[in-house]
């Protein structure tokens, strides 16, 4: 409301990102909306980021102060190059604007994201920032009234409904690709045996059947070598698309082969199997699917686990 009172930022309230299809006009709606943007949402940055970049709302990433670690200012630029894969895939026809996507349940008090606010505006005053508030329920009918007047797409103007002309999005559960940290080594392809992936005309992985997803299984995620997989409902952090855990593989190479219940290698090939079993399949446990990685990379220096790959391959059991 102070926001909307002050007048120096536009306010907007749309539905959940995650769960808006293609064509809902939430989407129609972002994707019209020119200049810079800052978003809150009950999301890690990371997640939010990535599902704008799946719906086309691109733009470079804005640095912003608030993160879930607050006493430790180093979301910078350098933070943000320290995060993304040196091989990675990378975003298409990324506009001149930049994106700040903030997790609003860092704070429980609204000031420190007005100050922020007003600090990126500050920063960028030349420039038209535009502020969404993602909300996961529906908005006050009062508040729908403050949406921006959305910019034709293609000449033609988009009529924004009101809250009484449009149903809440049905609730959705599918995978978001992280391409600064995607290296397109295609495991997740191979390890989804549901028809979730498939690849573009130049060959990159995308998430083609996003319906064909089982509700709740991440098993893709763990299973990822970069980390670059989210499933932005998700408990687990990690998983979620929390900055933690970055350097390094999510599976616990010390338990990979010890069968240990913390392994989770295993709870993938375990959520998988469940799911097979539940559409009537065969479960196939490890033998589909976990080809050795990076395999197809032997033009270049090898890392610590392909180093432990060849040490497991040469002793004789």
């Amino acid at each position: 409301m102070k926001l909307m009172l002050e007048g120096n930022v536009e306010v907007s309230l749309v539905p959940h990102l995650y769960d808006l299809t293609a064509e809902h006009t939430g989407t129609l709606f972002l994707k019209s909306v020119p200049g810079d943007l800052i978003v809150l949402s009950w999301l890690y940055p990371r997640g939010a980021r990535w599902i704008l970049d799946r719906n086309q709302v691109r733009g470079k990433e804005g640095v912003t102060l608030i993160a879930a670690d607050d006493d430790d200012d180093e979301s910078d630029e350098n933070q943000l190059a320290e995060n993304a894969h040196p091989d990675a895939v990378g975003s298409r026809e990324i506009p001149d604007r930049h994106i700040y996507c903030i997790d609003l349940r860092v704070h429980a008090e609204a000031e420190p994201y007005l100050e922020e606010i007003q600090r990126i505006v500050e920063e960028d005053a030349e420039e038209t920032v535009d502020l969404l508030s993602w909300i996961t329920g529906e908005p006050d009918a009062e508040q729908l009234k403050r949406y921006l007047a959305p910019q034709p797409v293609n000449g033609e103007a988009i009529q924004l409904p009101s809250l009484e002309d449009q149903n809440s999005p049905k609730r959705r559960w599918y995978p978001v690709i992280d391409y600064s940290r995607c290296t397109n080594c295609m495991e997740c392809i191979d390890f989804c045996l549901f028809g979730v992936y498939g690849v573009d005309t130049i060959d990159q992985i995308l998430v083609e059947a996003q319906d064909n997803c089982k509700k709740g299984c991440p098993a893709c995620s763990r299973v990822c070598p970069e980390n670059a997989i989210i499933f932005p409902q998700h408990k687990t952090p990690a998983i979620a698309g929390a900055d933690g855990e970055v350097a390094g593989l999510k599976i616990d190479l010390s338990k990979l082969f010890g069968g240990g219940a913390g392994d989770d290698l295993e709870t993938a090939v375990a959520e998988r199997d469940a799911e097979l079993v539940k559409d009537g399949r065969d479960a196939v446990g490890m033998e589909v699917g976990l080809p050795k990685r990076q395999a197809d990379h032997s033009n270049r220096p090898k890392d610590a686990l392909d180093n432990l790959m060849d040490d497991l391959d040469a002793i004789e059991i």
